[in-house]
C-alpha cells in the first residue's frame, strides 16, 4: 500500500448528472451509504470509496498485471445548498473528475463546481462526458464541442475530455489510465504532521459489549508530516461548549489506537489518500461529524485557533446562477470554506483585494491557506471567489 503512489480524486458536477453512478462503476463500491441520502436520492455527505488500478495492456481494476495506482474517490453533492460540503471535499484531494451530461450540457452547478475546484487551487481536472449512450453521435460530438468552448479561460482549458457511458460502462478505461497519467504532488513526510478531518464518526453497533467498543473515528487526509499507532494527538479548534451563554471550542487531545487506508490497516500514515484514525476519544464526542473541519497534529504542534484572520482575495468575474457578482462591502456577513472547515465571519476591515474578517467559529489558520469566499443570496450560500490567509 505505502509504496503504490497515492492520488486523492474527487468527483464533482451538477446533481442528476451521474456522478455516484459513475464512482460505483469505477470503484464497484457505492459512496451513498447513509439512510437519508439513499432515500432521497442525492449526495448530501461526502462519500469515498478507493481503488488499485492495475496494467496488463489495458488499465482495469481487477488485479490483472502489476498495480499502478491507488486511488482514493469523494463523493461531492452536486445540489446547490450543499456547496459548503463539496468545498470541505475540495479541500482534501489533488485531482478532480467533472461530470458533465451528454443530455443535458453545462449547468449553473457544473460552473459553480469548476469554481469551487478553482478556489482550492485544484489544477487537475478530468472532463467526463457522461450519458453517451442516451445521445446521437451527432449531439454527442456538439456536446464535445460546447464543453471545450465553454471551459475556454478556466482551469480546465486543457483538460481531457473523455466521452463515458458509466451504466453501460463504456471507456472506464480511458479514466483508469488518465487518473495513472496525473502527476503526483510532492508530499513532505518530515514536516509537522497535518491531518484534515472531513468526518468523524462512531463505528460501535447497538448492543457491543464495552471490552469491545472502539473510539470516536476522524476520516480525512493526511496533508504532511507522518502519523503512527500511538502517538498523542491534538484536535482544533476542538469539542464546542456553552459557558454563561458563550460558546467557546475546547481542543481535544487524544492518542491513536488504530490507522486504516480503506480496509488495510497499517501502522503508520503517510501523506496522500484518505484515511481513518481510530482514537481513544469516548465515541460519542466524534459522532454526528461532529470534528468535521478540525484539524489534528501531534500534541503542541498545531497554532492557537484564530477569531480574526486577514485574507487577500479576488472575486469571480463570471455571474454565479445569474447572479451578478458585486464587490465585498464592510460589514458584510460571507462564508469561508477554510481547508475542510466552515465559518461565518463579518468584514471588519476592507482594502483593495484584502479583508479582515471576524469569525463567529473559530478557525486553525495557517498562512497562505487556500479558501472559498460564498456570499449569501436569496437564502443561498453562492461561491464568489476565492483567497488566502495572509495573518
Amino acid at each position: 500500500m505505502q509504496e503504490l503512489e497515492t492520488l486523492n480524486v474527487i468527483i464533482a458536477g451538477h446533481i442528476d448528472h451521474g456522478k455516484t453512478t459513475l464512482l460505483y462503476k469505477l470503484s464497484r463500491k457505492w459512496a451513498d451509504t447513509h439512510s437519508e441520502e439513499l432515500k432521497r436520492g442525492i449526495t448530501i455527505k461526502l462519500g469515498y470509496s478507493d481503488v488499485i488500478i492495475y496494467k496488463n495492456g489495458d488499465y482495469n481494476i481487477d488485479k490483472k498485471g502489476s498495480p499502478k495506482r491507488y486511488i482514493t474517490f469523494i463523493d461531492a453533492p452536486g445540489h446547490e445548498m450543499l456547496m459548503a460540503t463539496m468545498l470541505s471535499g475540495a479541500a482534501i484531494v489533488d485531482a478532480a473528475i467533472l461530470v458533465v451530461a451528454a443530455n443535458e450540457g453545462i449547468k449553473p452547478q457544473t460552473r459553480e463546481h469548476l469554481m469551487a475546484l478553482q478556489s482550492k487551487d485544484i489544477k487537475n481536472v478530468i472532463i467526463v462526458q457522461n450519458k453517451i449512450d442516451l445521445v446521437t453521435k451527432e449531439k454527442a460530438i456538439e456536446n464535445y464541442n460546447l464543453i471545450q468552448k465553454e471551459f475556454k479561460g478556466t482551469i480546465a482549458e486543457n483538460s481531457l475530455v473523455i466521452p463515458v457511458s458509466s451504466q453501460q460502462e463504456i471507456n472506464l478505461e480511458r479514466i483508469y489510465e488518465a487518473l495513472c497519467e496525473i502527476k503526483i504532488p510532492i508530499r513532505n513526510s518530515d514536516e509537522v504532521p497535518l491531518f484534515l478531518i472531513a468526518r468523524s464518526f462512531d463505528i460501535n453497533k447497538p448492543g457491543t459489549s464495552p471490552k469491545n467498543l472502539h473510539g470516536t473515528i476522524l476520516g480525512g487526509t493526511l496533508k504532511s508530516g507522518k502519523l503512527k499507532i500511538g502517538d498523542l494527538i491534538e484536535v482544533k479548534p476542538g469539542v464546542m461548549t456553552r459557558e454563561a451563554n458563550q460558546l467557546k471550542y475546547k481542543t481535544v487531545k487524544t492518542k491513536i489506537a488504530s490507522i486504516f487506508k480503506g480496509s488495510n490497516k497499517i501502522n503508520e500514515l503517510f501523506p496522500g489518500g484518505n484515511a481513518s484514525i481510530e482514537t481513544e476519544l469516548d465515541m460519542a464526542v466524534g459522532k454526528s461529524d461532529s470534528l468535521s473541519g478540525c484539524v489534528a497534529s501531534l500534541e503542541g504542534k498545531l497554532p492557537e485557533i484564530a477569531t480574526k484572520i486577514a485574507i487577500k482575495y479576488n472575486l469571480f468575474k463570471e455571474p454565479i446562477g445569474g447572479v451578478q457578482i458585486l464587490p465585498l462591502k464592510l460589514s458584510e456577513t460571507i462564508m469561508l470554506s477554510i481547508n475542510t472547515s466552515v465559518t461565518i465571519g463579518t468584514i471588519s476591515k476592507l482594502g483593495p483585494q484584502e479583508a479582515e474578517i471576524s469569525l463567529k467559529i473559530p478557525v486553525v489558520p495557517f498562512k497562505e491557506n487556500k479558501l472559498g469566499i460564498a456570499r449569501n443570496v436569496n437564502n443561498h450560500w453562492r461561491l464568489i471567489g476565492y483567497g488566502e490567509i495572509i495573518r
